[in-house]
């Protein structure tokens, strides 16, 4: 009877062993099985006449550092509207520093690095049809000029700014055609020859092979800076920070200058 009760206790011993380590195993992956972490990424919201430049610089930021860089391109009063209300993201690269100045405002951002110089020009289609030769011009009678639009983007308060400045405003304004949301919209409807010129940005003639561009004097100019800064609710402050100080790094400024813009110095 004591053996019997004996083999018992041996064979529940035995099955509760051989339970706890089954379940051992299924909790403890082995070295093959380990979980690894995510990879990393940043979330950029960036003005759209900037995505050339941003673009390499977030290949080489990611070959630098094995974090992946995730754009958001669109105008700049877009880009704000959605950070006030998804409160995601990690760096803010305006094309402009009213924009930046905004978005510290409304507690968006704290501080910023200066970058590069927007600086516009007069495009027009290959060819110069209208024999456009300076500002003076897009005032003329019957000249079809686009903008981009001033509420929307960078480029477009700029060329409010230039035609205000040199005392031009009121004729340019009735030969405006449209006022586009982007540069790079102004850029592709001025090569499609919907209009005789447009206010776009030195940078954008450079791989446009149906624009040509007019420089405007530094006097009759409004020259703007860009800037990049981290944003306030990002979950990676410290790999936010990384980001902005490579892009405005002389590496990350040496793209730039690759691209056809002026680094600040």
């Amino acid at each position: 009877m004591q053996l019997r009760k004996y083999l018992v206790l041996c064979i529940s011993f035995l099955l509760i062993t051989a339970s706890l380590a089954g379940c051992a195993q299924k909790s403890a992956p082995t070295s093959n099985q380990a979980v690894q972490p995510a990879a990393k990424s940043l979330k950029v919201y960036s003005g759209a006449g900037l995505s050339k430049p941003m673009t390499e610089i977030g290949q080489a930021f990611e070959k630098k550092t094995g974090v992946k860089v995730e754009y958001n391109f669109a105008g700049s009063a877009q880009l704000l509207s959605q950070m006030e209300l998804s409160k995601e993201g990690d760096v803010f690269i305006p094309g402009d520093l009213v924009d930046m100045d905004k978005a510290i405002a409304k507690g968006l951002a704290k501080d910023y690095k200066k970058v590069v110089y927007h600086i516009p020009a007069i495009g027009v289609p290959k060819g110069n049809p209208a024999h456009i030769t300076g500002l003076a011009d897009l005032a003329k009678p019957g000249v079809k000029v686009i903008i981009g639009d001033e509420k929307a983007c960078a480029i477009g308060k700029q060329a409010m700014s230039i035609f205000t400045k040199n005392k031009l405003w009121p004729a340019v304004e009735k030969n405006i055609v449209a006022k586009d949301a982007t540069v790079n919209e102004v850029v592709t409807h001025t090569a499609m020859k919907q209009a005789d010129a447009s206010i776009i940005t030195e940078d954008n003639a450079i791989n446009a092979k149906d624009i040509e561009l007019i420089s405007i004097p530094e006097d009759q100019n409004v020259i703007e800076t860009v800037p990049v800064g981290a944003l306030t609710f990002t979950k990676q402050a410290e790999l936010a920070q990384q980001f902005v100080d490579f892009a405005a790094s002389s590496e990350g400024k040496a793209i730039f200058k690759n691209l056809g813009w002026k680094p600040v110095e």
